[in-house]
């Protein structure tokens, strides 16, 4: 599976999965060669040994004087049909932290060795059970805190994004090989080696690089929270909207202008789909050298919104502060979805000759489910743009663009009719970027990197 070599170790492990502290129930998890001889050592009931896999079992934990731990549910999982590929056993006992402790410590005492971060799942990696953007989409299904997050991180734990990626391998894999009969068969007139075919092969495969790596910004935005930036001037009621979209106090509000000089944020899920809202301190000219700090924060978070919400004080100079609004609009994205919330909504007319504002009051909440119906929306709109497959890590991002960066120069090398050697060069670069994604090129470090970030009992 992998070009480099990787350290690893065939003993026997054992940690506890569920969650550090006191609960009703904690799973230790056991795996490895050893591991229904260790278990067995020190258990009372009827032998492990023998029996079929995935059935569970009730006994008791006793230490080498007979003295009983507890009494346990051991659930076994024989190789190769287990999580890790060897043979795991999974003790359910009382979640006391000193049984835990003390059953941990007397499987060590009997043979396995405390798992290190991510060494169960490094070894269903190793075995061949899971693939490396598999294991990093656990990581992000464990952490999952929304139900858009959590439909992510399980196109990603299930294999769907591996699968899709493998299907661009395989296309590479064929690019690679009309290369090689272009140069077995450079002197005949083959059909399968010409290079308008070539040409057109690299496009689909770029387009679909290109889709995957556009897809970063809005997948991100679902797994942390999709950034809702309110912006506008000081006094438009900009905190008055956070603390009533997060339900809570969050933000101080008052009538003094630039009362607000820093970041505050917090996220809320609605309809399954995590928001990050951000209130900004209010935009204006000042010499106030604190305040322009935090104006200098609020341009930066403008910068890296997914959404801007932009408060106008529906009772003070619309003109001045639509004037003030558009000229910030010059430096965002184009992408970033922008609405105008025109605020305190009795003053909210027609006769401004803007029909596409959201009118409200965020003193007395008029107004705001029509807001939140409309960020629904967005949401929505993201993740359709998004396409059915998304990309939430940055290292797989880098790895599809750094992809997409070699085939475009293995295109521009077809254009110029250089020789198959030199686009052969670059077709392996991309073939390379994307092996890293999966782990199909990988190296210790790497593994040693994504792993370190798992719970000790995963």
């Amino acid at each position: 599976m992998n070009n480099s070599p990787i350290s690893f170790s065939k003993d026997t492990i054992a940690a506890v999965s569920t969650p550090p502290g006191t609960g009703g129930i904690a799973v230790i998890r056991i795996s490895g060669p050893e591991a229904l001889d260790i278990t067995g050592s020190v258990w009372r009931g009827r032998p492990l040994k023998g029996r079929d896999s995935h059935t569970a079992h009730l006994g008791k934990i006793v230490d080498e004087h007979g003295n009983t731990l507890d009494e346990v549910v051991a659930t076994l999982f024989l190789a190769p049909n287990s999580y890790t590929g060897d043979d795991t056993i999974e003790l359910a006992c009382h979640g006391s932290r000193w049984i835990q402790r003390e059953i941990v410590n007397l499987l060590i005492r009997s043979g396995a060795r405390s798992a290190g971060p991510g060494e169960f799942s490094q070894r269903a990696f190793i075995n061949g059970r899971i693939d490396l953007a598999q294991a990093e989409g656990i990581v992000d299904l464990i952490a999952s805190s929304s139900r858009a997050a959590h439909r992510l991180a399980m196109m990603q734990a299930n294999g769907q994004f591996s699968r899709r990626l493998d299907e661009l391998r395989e296309r590479l894999i064929e690019f690679a090989s009309l290369l090689e009969l272009e140069l077995d068969f450079s002197e005949e007139d083959v059909e399968f080696a010409d290079r308008h075919r070539l040409s057109e092969l690299a496009d689909r495969i770029i387009a679909e690089l290109d889709r995957l790596a556009s897809s970063y910004s809005a997948g991100k935005a679902f797994k942390e929270g999709i950034p809702v930036v309110i912006a506008g001037q000081p006094n438009a009621g900009k905190s008055t909207l956070l603390n009533l979209l997060l339900e809570e106090d969050k933000a101080i509000v008052s009538d003094i202008p630039g009362t607000t000089r820093d970041i505050i944020e917090d996220t809320r899920e609605i309809d399954g789909i995590l928001f990050r809202f951000v209130d900004t301190a209010g935009l204006r000219r000042t010499d106030d050298t604190v305040e322009q700090m935090g104006i200098d924060r609020a341009n930066d978070r403008l910068r890296r919104s997914a959404i801007i919400l932009w408060i106008v004080d529906a009772t003070a100079d619309i003109h001045s502060q639509l004037e003030y609004i558009k000229e910030k609009q010059e430096s965002i994205d184009s992408e970033v979805i922008q609405h105008l919330i025109f605020n305190k909504m009795d003053a909210c007319g027609s006769d401004t000759g803007i029909s596409d504002k959201i009118c409200i009051s965020a003193k007395s909440g008029d107004g705001i489910e029509a807001l939140i119906s409309q960020l629904i929306s967005d949401a929505r709109e993201m993740q359709t743009a998004g396409g059915d497959i998304m990309v939430t890590n940055a290292r797989h991002y880098e790895a599809i663009v750094k992809g997409a960066e070699a085939l475009r120069r293995a295109r521009q090398l077809l254009a110029d009719n250089l020789s198959a050697d030199f686009i052969a060069q670059d077709v392996r670069e991309a073939l390379h970027h994307l092996g890293e994604i999966t782990g199909t090129i990988t190296s210790s470090t790497l593994l040693h990197s994504i792993f370190s970030r798992f719970c000790i009992g995963k």
